[in-house]
């Protein structure tokens, strides 16, 4: 099959043959319709996380798919062959820019019916960590305020949806141009960050999710009510992450280093500091797709790209001005549908 993949880190994505993959226990392969492009591609590339999460040369990008189901490995019995499905694969399964992958179904739901290969692809990874930000680990609820950095980024613009169906007030920041569309999602309160400093704008919030650089994070204390929660999917991780991935001493200890000085200033606020790397999880997705078919959630397209184009997709995400999500249409037409042999 063809994949596009890098030889070393910094390298160059190129496209190459590499074998079909084959579905191990519990395992089914899906034939990819279509992809969609995250910043964790471009920081894989560039070797942000070798350190935590090294990758075997060469090594096929990509965190989101749309397809249908091909081939079920043994054990594997919750979806049948020609069902569309889309999925984040397990972080130790990435690779999405290719034709098939072989991924554990435990990671996999049935695509919304209302949207089509390309709309679903562009969901899992930021609808998983808007999902666990909010639901999850913030536990948000009525009543409750919450700031969402970069709004009209993937992660913002399913966390803005998600959050007002949860029964928040949202406050966002974005660029002059994406502030209307941060508000037909629901914002309550658009802040243009080229004209106001939100830190001086905002107060007596319950949560912030986090998207952006330092700066932002260490300014973003300041909205936060004692008690508040200030949750970072950008880093820099803490020593629970580090856990959570069976990380070694050296990794742990590294991590509480990164992570001590907003720990430390968020110690100072009387607020918690948590750095959060989506996991993938099928249930949570299923939940998902039925609140995209109740009209909740919809996903917003920047732009789609040919599957001969994935490098240039990528520095269309890499340049930082992208709304919403980046597709690759990996395959035109509907994949043929073929029962493989189980291994």
């Amino acid at each position: 099959m063809k994949a596009f993949a890098i030889d070393a880190y910094k390298g160059e994505l190129s496209l190459r043959d590499v074998p079909d993959p084959v579905a191990g226990p519990g395992q089914v392969v899906v034939a990819i319709a279509a992809a969609s492009v995250n910043p964790i591609d471009v920081k894989l590339r560039e070797g942000e996380f070798k350190a935590i999460l090294p990758h075997r040369m060469p090594f096929i990008l990509g965190s989101d798919l749309a397809g249908t189901v091909v081939a079920l490995g043994p054990g594997a019995d919750r979806f049948r062959i020609g069902d569309e499905v889309f999925a984040c694969p397990n972080k130790d399964r990435i690779g999405t820019f290719a034709e098939r992958i072989a991924i554990d179904e435990a990671d996999l739901a049935l695509k919304p019916p209302s949207l089509t290969m390309a709309e679903a692809a562009a969901l899992p990874l930021v609808a998983l960590t808007a999902w666990q930000v909010l639901v999850e680990r913030a536990k948000l609820g009525p009543g409750q305020k919450l700031l969402v950095h970069a709004g009209s980024g993937g992660v913002g613009t399913v966390a803005i949806q998600l959050a007002k169906h949860l029964g928040a007030t949202v406050a966002t920041t974005a660029g002059t141009d994406n502030i209307a569309l941060v508000k037909s999602l629901g914002a309550d309160v658009a802040i243009d960050y080229r004209k106001e400093d939100f830190s001086e704008t905002l107060s007596g919030y319950d949560v912030v999710l986090n998207t952006l650089g330092p700066d932002v994070l260490e300014k973003s204390l300041k909205v936060l009510k004692p008690g508040g929660r200030l949750i970072s999917i950008s880093g820099p991780p803490d020593a629970a992450f580090a856990r959570s991935i069976g990380a070694n001493a050296i990794v742990r200890l590294l991590m509480r280093l990164l992570s001590f000085k907003i720990r430390r200033k968020a110690q100072k606020h009387d607020v918690d500091y948590s750095f959060l790397f989506m996991r993938a999880n099928g249930a949570q997705l299923a939940e998902i797709a039925e609140l995209v078919e109740d009209g909740v959630i919809r996903p917003i397209i920047d732009s789609m790209f040919g599957f001969a184009e994935t490098p240039e997709a990528i520095n269309r995400v890499a340049s930082g001005r992208a709304r919403g999500k980046v597709v690759i249409a990996v395959a035109e037409t509907p994949p043929q549908i073929r029962e493989i042999a189980a291994a």
